[in-house]
């Protein structure tokens, strides 16, 4: 590589607001046909330094060093200078699609607006044929259903082919990619891992991924830079920094990542449990959306008491669905659904109540299903203020002692949602979950879209909950290699069907179905190309 082939390069680059500096001098070149990989967690800098050496910082930002785009320097340029660099060279790619996207307009609508401005199409039929010309680029397969449609009516993983299709208007030189696979199926991740590959091999693009998982990055960068608290704490070929990392905090990232041989191994070397009696039966449970789509086909799982169950399979399999059955908050069609070996269908309401009420959930997104103007022991006390008959004074015992199990101090309580991290919000949904004392806990894919190293400290407070209480589980997750570390049984979904369940060792050691197999051949490795 000579210089010549230097698309972005960063020299010293500060960012700073007011006077906390949250970027202390990083420094990368992003090539033509290579991958750059900006790593770190939540808070790290990753997402400011790529976007303020572009001109896009937030505002009140103060950018200092030097941020080069084929030799011209950007810190410093003009607004407009800055504009026509993004317009017409530079595509970003960012991390939640849906908010990247107009709801009540049509993409197409979208795709017209944006090719006005960066290819200078004006005419609306050239416009579409060129939309569809994009979105084949980026392996959609039908294009025209995806124009006219809005973005709630297409799936995440397609959302976020979308958004590579607009960032490939103007044929740009370089790719900037926010975090484009966090919280995507292991089989879409991989499509978009694998539509990445392709468009830098083709056009010979050059790409800077900011993203969390060094499995990713094992998978497809060239080249990593790691930062930490704003710092570049290491750098260097893809081979040399997973491979042989330097630094504690690389070295610390890369055992966060979850492995599925380590899942294994836990599972194989677990005493067999003794047979108990099923604390969940599902027997061919049938639920339908609308006239013909069934989300659930006939689908029949037995949780034991103090067993967790692992869910899993590609959005639309049925996972979220059937966590909803069993909490009570979807009626069947058909089939049954028996608690503690009782029907809720068939009790009475203040029984159906009581029963539900032992039911603990978990959620994905923490930030929605805390109420933002209530305290967090507020929101972890609710549970049994609904439910009646604790005392104030013992509500708020509890609540001390739900923090203290799922390893916060007792002074959160007084916090609101938004002084907390990801991370400790999930905690705090976990101990609302825990507080009534559940016989039953449902969570629906808790870690998704949490930074690899507060994954798995959400994960050591979930397996010790389950441990201490010896509470059933119910585990839906899309990522195998979290599920193995968790679970003692596996179900594996897809489109509303049972493909296969076992113990973990034996389903995702020797599946028996080629659909968990294509599951776990999508699995990221940051071994597989570093090695």
């Amino acid at each position: 590589m000579t210089a010549t082939d230097e698309l972005l390069t960063l020299d010293g680059l500060r960012v700073a607001f007011g006077d906390r500096e949250v970027v202390r001098g990083v420094s990368l070149a992003v090539r033509r046909g290579r991958v750059t990989a900006l790593v770190g967690e939540s808070g790290s800098g990753k997402s400011v330094s790529s976007l303020s050496a572009i001109g896009m910082a937030p505002a009140g930002a103060r950018v200092s060093g030097s941020a080069r785009f084929e030799g011209e320097e950007l810190v410093g340029a003009s607004d407009a200078r800055l504009r026509d660099v993004r317009a017409h060279r530079i595509g970003v790619v960012f991390q939640e699609p849906a908010r990247s996207l107009t709801p009540t307009a049509r993409i197409e609508r979208v795709f017209r607006d944006l090719l006005r401005v960066r290819e200078g199409l004006r005419d609306r039929r050239a416009a579409r044929t060129r939309a569809a010309e994009l979105l084949r680029a980026a392996e959609l397969r039908d294009p025209e259903r995806i124009l006219r449609s809005h973005p709630h009516e297409v799936s995440g993983g397609e959302l976020q082919r979308v958004l590579i299709a607009m960032a490939l208007s103007g044929e740009p030189q370089l790719l900037i990619a926010d975090e484009p696979t966090t919280a995507l199926d292991v089989t879409v991740q991989r499509g978009i891992l694998d539509l990445l590959t392709r468009l830098v091999r083709e056009r010979e693009l050059g790409v800077l991924l900011i993203t969390h998982d060094m499995g990713v990055v094992g998978e497809i960068a060239d080249d990593v830079v790691v930062l930490s608290g704003g710092d570049q704490v290491e750098h260097g070929p893809v081979a040399d920094v997973i491979g042989h990392p330097r630094e504690a905090y690389t070295r610390e990232l890369l055992n966060a990542v979850p492995s599925i041989a380590e899942g294994r191994a836990r599972a194989i070397a677990a005493r067999p449990a003794e047979a108990a009696d099923p604390a969940v039966q599902v027997s061919d449970l049938v639920v339908t959306y609308g006239r013909e789509r069934r989300a659930l086909d006939r689908v029949s799982i037995e949780i034991a008491r103090g067993e967790v169950l692992g869910v899993v399979g590609e959005s639309g399999s049925g996972k979220s669905t059937l966590g909803r059955a069993l909490a009570g908050l979807v009626t069947p069609d058909d089939g049954s659904v028996l608690l503690g070996g009782r029907d809720p269908s068939a009790l009475p309401r203040d029984e159906r109540r009581a029963l539900y009420s032992r039911v603990g959930i978990v959620f994905q997104d923490p930030a929605s299903s805390l109420n933002p103007r209530r305290t967090v022991g507020w929101s972890i006390g609710e549970p049994l203020r609904i439910a009646g008959g604790t005392p104030a004074a013992d509500i708020d015992r509890r609540v001390r002692e739900a923090l203290e199990r799922v390893k916060l101090p007792a002074a959160f309580a007084r916090r609101l949602p938004h002084e907390l991290s990801g991370g400790q919000r999930q905690r705090v949904s976990i101990a609302r979950a825990l507080i009534a004392d559940p016989v039953l806990l449902i969570a629906d894919e808790p870690t998704s879209a949490l930074d690899v190293t507060i994954q798995a400290r959400v994960l050591e407070v979930l397996r010790d909950a389950v441990a201490e209480t010896g509470l059933s589980a119910l585990f839906i997750s899309h990522d195998l290699a979290v599920v193995s570390l968790l679970a003692d049984r596996v179900a594996v979904l897809r489109a509303g069907r049972l493909v296969e369940t076992g113990p973990v060792a034996q389903v995702l050691g020797d599946p028996a179905e080629d659909y968990t197999r294509e599951l776990l051949a999508s699995v990221p490795d940051p071994s597989r190309r570093a090695a």
